[in-house]
């Protein structure tokens, strides 16, 4: 009965906060980018609420329960690369868009490049289809597992369930209910993720020493699969990705003025600096814990909360993740939902739609995206890194090289820029599917191969104009 009523409590604060932001999401407009009124407190909660999931509770513990302090590669390369986006990225990015009217990435590039065929808008549809219907199906995967250690739910019924708490939420909302809710599960996320290894390490009675004393050897050990400078390589493969996560990237485009967001940036990347390294903590308690017991180690947060704490406790802490989930969810298929109306329906097959029409178009496509997650998550044997991994990766490759050149290059052409994204798209679809002799983040080969493909296509496309 405590578990049940620490779970309704928490579900019924998101519905209050979605009915209270449903009046401001009257057009597509508000509901895509809350007519760029947000201020910088909730443009970074935002930013950074739906950039971790519940990926910093699962599946970043794991990698530190597997890798030991090898695993913070993966932590510096983070917020490494998410302070030069705030930097650089965001307040251009929030400029330009403004000043080209454009609501989604893929429209700022068709404007930026000046393409009327409408092939960036669409391939952009194409790719971010792909690779954030396999980061939904990850966060159904989470709820899944969340509503069966809660509830005892059969795995296949949570997922199912999941669905039924996302999409109304998502209905009723949109970018204005999504920043609140960020704000919110924000605050409660770095809440709950830096008490529980606070409680763990005088619970269970965990010193320094003893996990100095277990994770040292992981700083020796060798790996045939993994040179010693693989840590390096997972530092820029899951830094890079932040300069094409398109659910990040249109958080930048909300705020209201340009000028806040430096104050954004530090509120930011304070709060991901809290909550990796509580979670990194929550990785090593765990694998001092857990080494020699036979224990998913995606289950380390749930295993040493419930545990830890009486049952509506740590029902309210682990509703964190289910918090997490959703928010970042919810950002995800808003992208997808809202390139679907803005750059397949509006660009090819309805170019007159009325904003009340693209709404309608764009919670349509909530549907059919969370469905087909919904299929991959039940269908699917990847771990929960595994997929969360594969759409990072993906969608950093496929939009990350190209928001570089938009913004910073003058020479980069059509050409260039549909080839860059293409040739993203496919390196990374494919790279983890290919057996190389030599082990490498997909990330790496993939965005090195979209930024030539730029520059090639770029120079020949021009060398033939002057020809003409």
């Amino acid at each position: 009965m405590a578990t049940i009523s620490a779970f309704l409590l928490y579900l019924a604060i998101l519905v209050l906060i979605a009915l209270f932001s449903y009046k401001k999401n009257q057009t597509s407009d508000d509901f895509m980018m809350g007519s760029r009124q947000m201020n910088f407190y909730l443009t970074a909660f935002a930013a950074h609420a739906s950039d971790m999931s519940s990926w910093i509770f699962l599946a970043y513990p794991a990698a530190i329960f597997v890798s030991g302090i090898n695993g913070i590669a993966i932590a510096v390369g983070l917020t490494s690369f998410m302070f030069l986006n705030w930097h650089f990225i965001a307040p251009k990015l929030r400029t330009e868009t403004e000043k080209y009217n454009s609501l989604t990435i893929s429209s700022y590039f068709e404007s930026r490049f000046s393409d009327t065929s409408g092939l960036i808008r669409v391939f952009s549809s194409i790719a971010s289809l792909i690779f954030f219907t396999v980061y939904v199906s990850a966060g159904l995967v989470s709820l899944g597992v969340l509503l069966n250690s809660l509830f005892a739910i059969p795995y296949a019924l949570g997922v199912i369930l999941g669905i039924f708490i996302i999409i109304p939420y998502l209905f009723v909302g949109g970018y204005v209910t999504l920043a609140w809710t960020d704000c919110f599960q924000g605050l409660f996320l770095l809440a709950a993720i830096i008490l529980v290894p606070v409680l763990a390490s005088s619970y269970f009675n965990v010193s320094y020493e003893a996990i100095r004393e277990i994770t040292a050897p992981s700083l020796l050990s060798q790996n045939a699969n993994y040179p010693s400078y693989y840590p390096i390589l997972e530092m820029f493969a899951w830094g890079l990705p932040y300069f094409g996560l398109l659910h990040v990237l249109t958080k930048f485009m909300g705020i209201s003025d340009v000028k806040d967001m430096n104050k954004a940036k530090w509120v930011g990347i304070s709060w991901q600096i809290s909550a990796l390294v509580a979670a990194t903590f929550i990785g090593l308690i765990g694998k001092y814990l857990y080494s020699n017991v036979d224990i998913n180690p995606e289950y380390i947060f749930i295993e040493m909360t419930t545990k830890m704490l009486p049952s509506f406790f740590s029902t309210l802490i682990l509703c964190a993740i289910l918090g997490a989930t959703i928010t970042c969810m919810d950002s995800q298929i808003l992208v997808v939902a809202t390139s679907f109306a803005e750059d397949i329906y509006k660009k090819l097959i309805k170019k007159n739609a009325t904003s009340k029409e693209l709404l309608l178009v764009t919670r349509l496509a909530i549907f059919g995206v969370a469905l087909i997650s919904c299929i991959i998550a039940l269908t699917s044997k990847s771990s929960i890194g595994g997929l969360v991994s594969y759409a990072w990766f993906g969608l950093g490759a496929s939009f990350g090289p190209v928001v570089l050149f938009a913004l910073f290059s003058k020479n980069t052409t059509r050409a260039g820029a549909l080839a860059g994204l293409i040739t993203g798209c496919i390196s990374a679809a494919v790279w983890p599917l290919v057996p190389f002799p030599i082990r490498m983040p997909t990330m790496i080969p993939a965005f090195i191969l979209s930024v030539i493909a730029i520059k090639v296509f770029s120079f020949q496309w021009k060398a033939e104009q002057i020809k003409e």
